[in-house]
């Protein structure tokens, strides 16, 4: 059985992640596959979002495996790669939409906050979980998490450990949303039509902006929300936009 399942249908790319037997719980191997099938649906051009999920009931992913875990060394926690790998996700240039089916804790909690969007459903429980096996998150959990929920929730996530559900998880903004359980998949598509029907290289120059200026200072972020709207207004889509408002009709956006 694949560890990972890659699909791609009508703009959509999907990756499932197929371990459900051990609760789709990550291992270095693993997590290799998982940046290499984000890297593919970003090199494709028929591709125009990306949403990844865990198969099974119970969990999107519940950690890092546990075995693995036990057996690596502090050489190999250096070479930084598993961070790494979540950088790449998270530098990704197409929309990610996360949609979280069950537990995402630990490195499944990292791995959604990598993504542009998180979708949950109402069964879904998250939390960065390695104080109790007496590590750190060391794969973003400890920047993402604050920079997403303020220093003070992300503190005391990380220092107890904490789990929580997804209405808390909605609360706090750690997820855009909660809907039921049997409709999440349903739920991620229709965020992904949304995007889809925009125009593919306007929504890029719009993710590059906010992801781009939320590591810098603000007079630093306007310069380059300013920088990428010069070069939008340089596109076709821009007029098509343009006109199709002034004539009253849906834009036919071709990605020029």
């Amino acid at each position: 059985m694949a560890n990972i399942l890659v699909e791609k249908k009508d703009g959509i790319g999907y990756i499932w992640i197929n371990r459900p037997e051990v609760r789709n719980a990550l291992n270095q191997e693993i997590w290799r596959e998982v940046r290499d099938a984000f890297v593919s649906h970003d090199k494709d051009d028929e591709v125009r979002v990306i949403i990844v999920s865990g198969k099974g009931d119970k969990a999107f992913v519940a950690g890092s495996d546990a075995k693995y875990l036990k057996k690596r060394t502090m050489i190999e926690t250096l070479d930084r790669e598993t961070p790494l790998i979540l950088n790449e996700i998270a530098a990704i240039r197409k929309p990610t939409i996360a949609a979280v089916n069950g537990y995402a804790l630990g490195g499944g909690c990292e791995l959604t906050l990598a993504c542009d969007i998180r979708i949950a459903s109402e069964r879904a429980k998250l939390g960065q979980t390695e104080i109790n096996l007496g590590l750190i998150p060391g794969a973003g959990g400890t920047q993402r998490l604050c920079r997403l929920v303020g220093l003070g929730k992300g503190l005391e996530m990380v220092l107890t450990g904490a789990i929580v559900d997804a209405r808390e998880a909605e609360r706090i903004g750690l997820v855009n949303k909660v809907v039921p359980h049997e409709r999440l998949m349903e739920e991620a598509e229709a965020m992904a039509e949304k995007i889809k029907a925009k125009s593919p290289i306007i929504v890029r120059l719009a993710k590059a902006s906010c992801k781009d200026g939320a590591g810098t200072d603000m007079n630093s972020a306007l310069l380059l929300e300013c920088l990428y709207q010069t070069i939008a207004f340089s596109t076709e889509d821009h007029l098509e936009g343009i006109e199709a408002f002034l004539e009253k009709r849906e834009p036919e956006f071709k990605g020029k």
